[in-house]
């Protein structure tokens, strides 16, 4: 009898049971293109209980048969509800796209807004991606006082900010790097650097900064370091804000400042000295030997002098606007666009000594102490219009970006080895112009309306400028404070004009997209195309004073101009062209890639993302030798490659708060244009950097594998070990002159370079520790790394040794920061934060001729900030910047093979200053 009972009880279960279906599908995100979205809600309409996606936006809920209401929604998200009947033992599949649409309660709209751009966003992101990623979005610059781009990106596990050199990350430099802008291609502003400065870049313009560590075939080849991609800012509501600030910085601000005659003037403070400094028309286009007569010399110098006024510097300045609106149509349209500006205007002093070696000797060549007073301008602008429907977005968007410095460097000491005499003075008179104008059309439409079928595409034109016009060089013997003794001729006198535009950079994507969803697991095919069409064209002339007599005088350094007018006018100096045949160049680039991607996941741990990546580029290089007449033919150099770039990215999930992580890829690093171009750049105090045309690319093989731990939404724990092989490995290295005076730099190819590497992550919420930290988190990231170069001495026979490390690479770097929330009221909130950066020593450049390597010693970084909500719609920014300032400093190192005779390996040294600021923001 008991047994029948229990039979009879298990068999009235069963059928209970069997009597249920099964609803199953994905939440899709469709303001991220229907990408899969985690932890949106799902629940069946008069039933308890419910649940949320999962990392893949997957979700399954067993619902007894009968007529329900489905219900999708997430934070700031429309819901979305769907009417569906449900049999016994029935299993039902529904997906779901839903996406911030026509709400306008103000504080809904926010939440929309912010929760794609926040840091819990971002680390979810980052959780859920196959691929080994990180990113930065607008609430976490804004709460840690990030004004730039590249200040974001130093906050990013392996990235450190070099001076004046850009971003390195783990430990390699800033030609192993790639930009994207919202997915294209984007060229440099400057011949000098791979990618753009990335402190031109306003956080105000910016969504979110991703930077990817693995390669993917759907970006370019050219990766080793990073592929940083930015994405510029996209609305989701109305706002109207206008922000202005100031800053001091000890040493530089309110300080005796030297500044040229005519940028010390309405027209110079904006930064608009270019035109009247651009080479006199009477020289022609084409270098012919030219001797400026005395109308001509007088219809130039108009508004270009060589004069300096000295005067006080004053604080730092910034300005700031933004609006944007956002406008709901029917049938699930909409229709936005944003306008933003930023200018501002800073003023430095590097004061500090610049020295060089005689290659193979053990003396100072050049023993100079420098002042370096320089004033810079920036602005940006971004326009974009951006429009969307259920299953067609379209997006333009416009920015300019506009950087100029007006430098007077003053170096005391001597040169050329000349060292019974230490009083010679050369003063440099610069203005450098950077013009960077880039428009994009962005589209991507679902073909059927489940968005099984999708593509997307992009395309983008760019224009550049980059300019030193009218560089001028003065030396002479100092007398005094104000007077020297000089005499024309010689390397005094010397005008420079440098010229590098980009007038057609083209870069297109095309990506067509397959999703399957079979049994819960999703699939996605991708296939695609991408490239680039690029020309850059040179022109680098000189401009010499030449004496028909030469005699010496003492003048007033800072009012020379008039000496030198009354000369031209007497007819005892003549300005002559003396332009070599090498003036001009010509690079052109041609990048054209297909690829194929599959992303996968099979049972409920493991996710594959897998592809290759097919890449034909092409360098061609114009160009004539320094003795080849002006009127000869180009020669050309052109290198044709063909390469093959796998990768493969794989995910484990141990659990639904663990991760391993391993990708493995080929990839290749291409030279930067000063690089490869065969200009040789000329430096008032006689060094020279010189490209070289017959740089190959590199090829790399890259291996990563990394854990994560994300206990909650708020914090990660991750640790990592990386290693690359490279071969040919650019690098930048010191060869001798043919006599004492004017070190050379240039770039070689080493024979093969291997580095390995861990790092580790943390992001903490210190109430773990006590409940007195509350309100306080750390996060904290560090990488080792090991690296070695074997160096073909056959091939690069002036290298001391055939194994050293790589150059450019630090050994490690750590970077950590300490956050504080609380508020005064519910309006009033506020943020502290204390942010500390330091890197090992790197090799700067390559010991060559018996003198040790160039080494960067470590620079340590730390910063407050202090935001704060003041009213609903005011906010104010207070920060300290370098608070430690110690020296950034290069030196010689301790190894050099021959007998050094100076006590002093100091090459190069200065401070940069304490800087405090303060940003005021009215939200209308």
């Amino acid at each position: 009898m008991k047994f029948s009972i229990t039979f009879l009880l298990l068999l009235i279960t069963t059928c209970v049971f069997a009597q249920n279906g099964t609803v199953s599908g994905f939440v899709y995100d469709k303001d991220l293109r229907d990408e899969p979205l985690p932890f949106a809600n799902v629940i069946i309409k008069g039933l308890s209980g419910g649940t949320t996606t999962d990392i893949n936006g997957a979700y399954t809920i067993d619902v007894p048969s009968g007529n329900y209401e489905i219900i999708f929604s997430f934070i700031g998200y429309d819901s979305k509800s769907v009417l569906f009947s449900i049999s016994d033992n029935e299993k039902k599949t529904i997906s779901q796209s839903i996406g911030s649409g026509s709400v306008t309660m103000e504080d809904v709209v926010i939440k929309a807004t912010t929760s794609r751009e926040k840091e819990t966003a971002l680390l979810l992101d980052q959780k859920k991606a196959v691929e080994i990623k990180q990113s930065i979005g607008a609430q976490e610059m804004s709460r840690k006082g990030i004004s730039t781009v590249e200040s974001g990106l130093t906050k990013i596990t392996g990235i450190s900010k070099v001076e004046s050199r850009g971003l390195f990350v783990r430990g390699l430099e800033e030609r192993y790097n790639n930009l994207l802008i919202n997915d294209l291609q984007a060229p440099s502003n400057s011949p000098f650097k791979k990618i753009i400065p990335l402190d031109l870049f306003p956080t105000d313009i910016v969504g979110v900064l991703n930077v990817y560590k693995t390669f993917n075939p759907n970006i370019s080849g050219d990766f080793a370091g990073a592929t940083i991609n930015i994405e510029t800012a996209q609305p989701r509501t109305s706002i109207t804000k206008l922000s202005t600030g100031f800053g001091y910085t000890t040493g530089n601000n309110n300080e005796d400042f030297l500044i040229s005659e005519d940028a010390n003037t309405t027209q110079g403070f904006l930064g608009f000295l270019g035109k009247d400094r651009k080479l006199p028309s009477a020289f022609g286009n084409v270098p012919s030997g030219v001797k400026l007569s005395t109308v001509q010399y007088e219809e130039s110098a108009k508004q270009n002098s060589w004069n300096t006024t000295k005067t006080t510097s004053p604080i730092n300045s910034s300005l700031s606007f933004l609006h944007a609106e956002k406008f709901s149509l029917n049938n699930e349209r909409s229709l936005n666009y944003i306008f933003s500006f930023n200018g501002d205007n800073k003023y430095q002093i590097r004061d500090g000594i610049v020295r060089t070696f005689n290659q193979g000797q053990g003396n100072y060549d050049n023993n100079l102490n420098v002042t370096n007073y320089n004033y810079t301008t920036s602005f940006s602008g971004l326009v974009g219009l951006r429009y969307k429907s259920k299953r067609f977005g379209m997006a333009l968007n416009s920015f300019l970006l506009r950087s100029t410095s007006s430098m007077i460097e003053d170096q005391l000491g001597y040169t050329n080895s000349l060292s019974t005499n230490p009083n010679i003075l050369i003063r440099g008179n610069q203005f450098e112009e950077s013009k960077y104008w880039n428009n994009q059309i962005l589209a991507n439409y679902d073909i059927t309306e489940d968005g099984k079928h999708s593509v997307k595409g992009g395309f983008s034109y760019v224009k550049t400028a980059f300019g030193q016009p009218d560089r001028k060089f003065i030396t002479g013997e100092k007398i005094n404070d104000t007077d020297i003794k000089t005499t024309y001729g010689g390397n005094n006198l010397i005008r420079q004009f440098l010229d590098v535009s980009g007038d057609r950079y083209f870069s297109g994507m095309f990506e067509y997209n397959l999703k399957l969803n079979e049994n819960n697991k999703l699939k996605k095919i991708s296939i695609g195309y991408n490239g680039i069409n690029n020309e850059e064209i040179s022109s680098y002339r000189f401009v010499f004073g030449k004496p028909i007599i030469a005699t010496s005088f003492i003048v007033n350094i800072n009012e020379i101009n008039s000496n030198i007018a009354a000369d031209v006018n007497s007819g005892l100096l003549k300005f002559t062209e003396e332009s070599t045949g090498d003036y001009k160049s010509k690079l052109h680039q041609t990048v054209n890639a297909g690829y194929a991607n599959v992303f996968f996941n099979f049972t409920d741990k493991w996710e594959i993302n897998a592809g290759a990546r097919i890449e034909s580029s092409i360098r061609e290089i114009k160009y004539r030798d320094i003795g080849d007449s002006f009127t000869d033919k180009y020669r050309k150099l052109t290198k044709e490659k063909l390469d093959i770039l796998p990768s493969l990215n794989v995910k484990y999930l141990l659990n639904e708060k663990n991760n391993i992580r391993f990708a493995s890829s080929k990839t290749i690093t291409k030279p930067i244009s000063i690089e490869v171009l065969p200009i040789q750049y000329v430096n008032p105090d006689g060094t020279v950097e010189l490209g070289n045309p017959n740089i190959e690319n590199s090829d790399n093989l890259n291996f990563d594998l990394k854990y994560e731990l994300f206990p909650n939404s708020k914090e990660m724990i991750a640790l990592g070990v990386f290693g690359k092989q490279i071969t040919n490995p650019i690098e930048r290295v010191f060869i001798p002159t043919a006599s004492s005076g004017g070190q050379i730099t240039t770039y070689q190819n080493s024979k093969q370079a291997t580095l390995f590497g861990a790092e580790l992550e943390i992001l903490l919420q210190l109430n773990k520790i006590s409940s007195l930290l509350n309100n306080f988190s750390w996060g904290f990231n560090t990488s080792l790394m090991k690296t070695n170069v074997n160096v073909d001495l056959i091939k690069n026979p002036l290298e001391n040794n055939s194994k050293r490390d790589l150059q450019g690479a630090s050994s490690w770097l750590v970077n950590s920061d300490l956050k504080y929330d609380f508020q005064f009221n519910e309006d009033m909130k506020n943020t502290i934060s204390v942010v500390y950066g330091i890197s090992g020593k790197r090799i700067y450049a390559v010991g060559t001729a018996g003198l040790d390597h160039i080494y960067e010693k470590p620079f340590s970084k730390l910063d407050f900030v202090w935001s704060s909500k003041l009213s609903k719609n005011i906010e104010a920014k207070f920060s300290i910047d370098n608070i430690l300032n110690p020296y950034f400093k290069r030196e010689l190192g301790n190894e050099s093979k021959v007998n050094i005779t100076e006590t002093d390996l100091v090459l190069k040294q200065y401070k940069k200053g304490t800087g405090f600021s303060l940003n005021i923001g009215y939200t209308f």
